[in-house]
């Protein structure tokens, strides 16, 4: 019950937790397409013990939001910082247009403090196709790790070193951080999808609807016309012996002031939804991954949602399974058919049945037991627990007095010396032949004669 009450208590108090996400949707029919990308972060500051710190922070709460497009000076620092990010990685894809949203939450409480950090990008990347002549497109897609280490101001916030968020809001806070190793994990950027960029999309799962994509149109912005297309996708955030272990990425510092403080930065595992028109075939152009993109698959070629893993090779491992299957049928029925068959042990016929139960009260129980007709083979038959012979007991032929009592009526057993019933009951039970020796019968005896 403890237990369960911590984790309560943990999972009501805090807030989940993902570092970049990115949602894109690519085209290579158009000369642009829409992407998401949204970073997350959560930085919590410790005092079990209070403090300065503790008395600074108590009871406050407060939020830090806002909004603008590429017409802001700032969104256009940003889009040219991704831009040089992007090249650098190699790829020749650009962001044309982009909006920026950004959330900063401080909340204090009795044993810590939180903050939530979040800033969401959204628009649209062009330059994305390297060829395209006709038949296949050959599609960009190492424009991934959307990422920057600069300082970007917005409407005088700056929204991605997440101590400078302390530093202009809560200046007396940021005095305890300054110059400690609590600076430099505070300072770690959050606009950073490196991860995303360095996971190979060989690692990522892969599937495609070979069918046409009619009804998803809309997310795509298009029409009927794309119908006998096909969607390729692919998702990261899996986290296996295939895809490699992915876990939190957690940043800790301790200070030591008037009080013991920790400072941890907490950031989950990446994830990543890529989507493509048309079937995708993954490669590699001057270490830049890219995808040959055709209107149709293969007409050979069956996938299943792990990769390039033949359909036929799953058939083919059911169809083994069934050989093994009959083949054990088989081996088994003939194994059968090789022991021996018809009745085993003793014959029923020779067997004789015998009622062994007595009568108990007013009732007989019906219990039996069956003996052989004849002592043929007794030996292999016999009980095991059957060690010794069966002693016969006799019964000692009644003596004169015994009859004499008997005739008399009387239950006295002359073996035990005791006396006549007829003396215990008070009255004789006997007529005038019997020689009882009791005064009552004697009594009786002298009347009737």
């Amino acid at each position: 019950m403890s237990v369960l009450l911590a984790t309560l208590i943990v999972v009501g108090t805090s807030t989940p937790v993902w570092a970049a996400q990115l949602d894109a949707r690519i085209n290579p029919n158009t000369e642009t397409s829409p992407f998401k990308m949204n970073y997350q972060k959560t930085v919590f500051i410790e005092y079990p013990n209070g403090g300065n710190l503790f008395d600074e922070l108590q009871g406050k709460e407060w939020s830090v939001q806002g909004t603008a497009d590429s017409s802001n000076p700032g969104v256009q620092a940003l889009i040219a910082e991704l831009n040089r990010g992007i090249a650098n990685d190699g790829s020749q894809a650009q962001i044309s247009d982009l909006n920026v949203s950004y959330d900063f939450h401080l909340k204090a409480r009795n044993i810590n403090t939180s903050i939530d950090y979040r800033v969401i990008l959204q628009g649209t990347l062009s330059d994305y196709v390297i060829t395209d002549d006709g038949q296949r497109s050959l599609v960009d897609l190492g424009w991934r790790g959307m990422s920057t280490d600069k300082e970007i101001v917005i409407d005088g916030v700056e929204i991605n070193i997440p101590i400078n968020i302390l530093r202009d809001n809560e200046p007396e806070v940021y005095t305890y951080f300054a110059g400690t190793e609590a600076e430099e994990v505070l300072g770690k950027h959050l606009i950073n999808a490196d991860f995303i960029l360095e996971q190979p999309l060989t690692n990522w799962h892969f599937l495609f609807d070979p069918t046409g994509i009619n009804v998803d149109a809309g997310t795509f912005g298009l029409d009927d016309e794309i119908a006998g297309f096909v969607v390729s996708s692919w998702t990261m955030g899996e986290s296996s012996i295939r895809e490699g272990r992915q876990v939190e990425r957690v940043f800790e510092a301790e200070i030591m002031a008037d009080q013991l403080y920790v400072v941890r930065s907490v950031q989950s595992t990446d994830t990543a939804n890529l989507s493509t028109i048309g079937f995708g075939a993954l490669d590699k152009l001057d270490g830049v991954e890219i995808a040959g993109v055709t209107p149709t698959p293969p007409a050979d070629y069956m996938t299943t949602s792990t990769g390039d893993f033949p359909v036929m090779i799953v058939y083919g491992m059911a169809g083994l399974a069934a050989v093994a299957g009959i083949a054990f049928f088989f081996i088994s029925s003939r194994s059968l058919k090789n022991e021996t068959q018809g009745q085993q042990g003793i014959d029923p016929n020779r067997l004789v049945g015998y009622q062994t139960s007595a009568s108990s009260g007013g009732y007989q129980t019906n219990r039996g037991e069956a003996h052989l007709k004849d002592e043929t083979d007794y030996q292999q038959t016999r009980s095991v627990y059957e060690n010794t012979a069966p002693q016969e007991t006799t019964t000692p032929p009644p003596t004169m007095a015994n009859r004499e009592e008997a005739a008399c009526g009387c239950a006295s057993s002359a073996e035990m010396g005791s006396e006549c019933d007829c003396e215990m009951q008070g009255s004789c039970l006997c007529d005038a032949s019997c020689g009882c020796s009791a005064d009552v019968c004697k009594e009786h005896v002298s009347s009737m004669s």
